[in-house]
């Protein structure tokens, strides 16, 4: 994957304007003392933006535009969680956020003002940052969005220990719902940098002064703390040995969409054989959600947390399959819960001239899928493999209340898939693709496809039961391996796991397909042997109008409601 690709996928949301600030209280089952009026005496969270150093060095290496951004601000929280919760009722409706202000038993909701948030990926138009070079001339200013899910740690040793908010902001078009936190005595990084627009910086020493933004001091009463950081540009050169840049690997291939697996490895290992889009410009997929930390970082030798650094990704250990298969009857008492799998519409829609193992000379639609459990169970399925087989036989495993193992039932297989970019466990008939005609009444075309199921998109983290903190996350923890014998495959409450039909044989071929209008249907549990607690929503449509001429197609992509991305 090539730094530009790595920098499109990473773009950050517009500015929005603020409005005034209402009050709105808490409603039917609140904590005790919900939904009393705010007064002066009440307790709120306590923010400071502070400079982690009085000095940074940025490297600017050989090639690039510029340098990006990371001048290690952070915002400060005490006396009380900075908290939110982010929701929209469906995609003909704006994002609403609202404030949530917990002490001791009492909540408080405040709705921020209408048109500041715009998505899920944070405050936009958070940070402003200036920068004077040696003579005292500005040379750049930027606006940035400030996710409070981002890399975080203790400021104060008697803070709690570890933060239950997510650790992540949502950039899923699709996303319904968010929570975003940063626990009393806590610190979350400020930092977002726009890959798409680097800091055309030459070598040498500058000064950058950082301020919140007036509208966001305003409405959370924090100081006008004007932090300035020494920022010293080294040039470093290419060449492939020491020196040289390192290598990068983007949010989707450390815990996003599969084509995580081929992309990890290609640029472990320094080669070519990264993943092939095409001449005529087919984009890259959307990524899933990381801490913007390490999106900003992004260089492999600085993922993780480790000595002296954390970038905020604690991408969790794999889950375990059960050791044997489950002996006696199968069966699901009436009253378990299930989960309730849910299809999104089709994005990242793009004409590409196939990937490496397609027919070359043809055009393909290739696109997003995503399939989302709203709960309130989590989809578990296991995979028991024979000696010397390349399927194992999978079971759904049910629980209750409590977490007890209550029932389980035959679902299916799952198969090794050993394609390059693919070699992993599949599960089958987890989804469906069709094009379908422009009166939806005829297939044009048709795809099945196995997954390897994997928590990649925080798509509602406010229904029941979400699991803010999923396992499974990345493929390298989802997915087995070879000469695995067992496999458990997770898809938790509140996630969607993203599979883009990128991979050869899973985009449509539209060669000869005529130009009009078509629909991307998206089905979920097509073959309906998962049990979920509703069947009625597993079916998503996507509008697209082909055009162009054979070699050259064009695609046209009508926005869904009130989400205009492709």
């Amino acid at each position: 994957m090539t730094s530009q690709q790595h920098r499109s996928r990473l773009k950050r949301s517009a500015l929005a304007t603020g409005a005034a600030l209402t009050v709105v209280v808490a409603g039917a089952g609140a904590a005790p003392g919900a939904g009393q009026a705010a007064d002066s005496t009440a307790a709120k969270p306590k923010l400071k933006l502070i400079a982690a150093s009085n000095s940074v060095t940025l490297d600017r290496w050989e090639g690039e535009p510029g340098v990006y951004l990371d001048l290690g601000t952070y915002v400060t929280v005490d006396d009380v969680p900075l908290e939110f919760k982010v929701t929209r009722k469906s995609y003909k409706d704006p994002v609403v956020a609202q404030q949530i202000i917990r002490n001791g038993s009492s909540t408080q909701t405040k709705t921020l003002p209408a048109g500041l948030v715009k998505d899920f990926s944070g405050l936009p138009g958070f940070l402003e940052v200036s920068i004077k070079n040696a003579a005292g001339e500005e040379v750049s200013t930027s606006k940035g969005t400030f996710c409070p899910n981002n890399a975080s740690g203790r400021i104060r040793p008697d803070a709690p220990a570890t933060s239950k908010y997510p650790e992540s902001c949502p950039t899923n078009p699709f996303t319904l719902g968010s929570v975003w936190g940063v626990e009393k005595g806590w610190a979350s990084n400020s930092s977002t940098v726009d890959y798409d627009t680097p800091v055309d910086l030459p070598a040498g020493e500058y000064t950058a002064k950082v301020a919140v933004a007036k509208k966001y001091r305003d409405l959370f009463g924090i100081p006008d703390d004007q932090p300035t950081i020494k920022v010293t540009v080294r040039q470093v050169g290419g060449g492939g040995g020491e020196g040289a840049a390192p290598s990068t690997l983007s949010s989707a291939q450390h815990s996003g969409g599969h084509d995580a697996h081929s992309a990890h490895n290609a640029s472990a290992l320094g080669s070519a054989a990264g993943h092939h889009y095409g001449p005529r410009g087919a984009d890259a997929p959307t990524p899933s959600a990381l801490s913007h930390a390490l999106e900003d970082r992004g260089l492999a030798h600085h993922l993780g947390d480790g000595a002296g650094h954390t970038d905020g990704s604690r991408i969790a250990p794999g889950l375990k399959a059960s050791t044997a298969r489950p002996t006696g009857r199968a069966g699901v008492p009436a009253n378990v819960p299930k989960p309730d799998l849910r299809s999104l519409p089709a994005w990242d829609i793009a004409i590409t001239d196939g990937e490496d193992g397609d027919v070359p000379g043809k055009d393909y639609l290739a696109f997003s899928a995503n399939v989302w459990n709203a709960g309130p169970a989590p989809l578990v399925v296991d995979g028991f493999r024979s000696p010397g087989k390349d399927l194992m036989d999978s079971y759904q495993y049910f629980y209750d209340a409590a977490g007890k193992q209550v029932g389980y039932t035959p679902s299916g297989t799952m198969e090794w898939d050993p394609r390059e970019g693919h070699e992993h466990w599949h599960f089958t008939d987890f989804a469906s693709y069709r094009l379908l005609s422009e009166d939806q009444t005829k297939e044009v075309r048709s795809g099945k496809e196995a997954f390897c199921l994997a928590n990649t998109d925080a798509v509602d983290y406010t229904v029941k039961n979400a699991n803010w903190h999923p396992y499974n996350t990345d493929l390298s923890t989802a997915c087995g391996q070879q000469n695995s014998i067992s496999v458990r495959e997770v898809l938790d409450v509140g996630s969607g796991d993203t599979y883009t039909q990128y991979r050869p044989g899973q985009s449509f071929d539209v060669t000869g397909l005529a130009n009009g209008t078509y629909y991307i249907q998206v089905i979920a549990n097509p073959e309906k042997r998962l049990q979920e607690t509703s069947t009625s929503n597993n079916v998503s449509l996507r509008k697209v109008i082909l055009g162009g001429e054979p070699g050259a197609r064009t695609v046209t992509v009508p926005p869904h409601d009130l989400i205009n991305t492709p």
